[in-house]
């Protein structure tokens, strides 16, 4: 999988797949900035730069990996800094 650098260290692109009890925050469908986060990970989360813009540790079973190419990784982190 193809991974992204990030200020706070490497990342990776999750589709949001369900998103109960945080409907505010997440999309089903859409598609975040996941960030790594080894604790959260034990602990079955993942670290995702949600709709405020601010990245949350939520229920990783809520997401799937996806493999994003190349060329998109500018337009999709493009997209999330416009929405803060």
């Amino acid at each position: 999988m193809a991974r992204l650098i990030h200020r706070n260290g490497s990342g990776h692109f999750v589709l949001c797949v369900q998103n109960r009890s945080y409907r505010a925050s997440l999309e089903i469908r859409k598609v975040y900035r996941a960030l790594a986060d080894p604790d959260g990970e034990r602990h079955g989360l993942v670290r995702v730069i949600d709709d405020s813009g601010e990245d949350y540790l939520y229920p990783r079973r809520y997401f799937v990996d996806i493999e994003v190419p190349k060329p998109a990784h500018k337009c999709f982190s493009l997209a999330q800094v416009s929405a803060r």
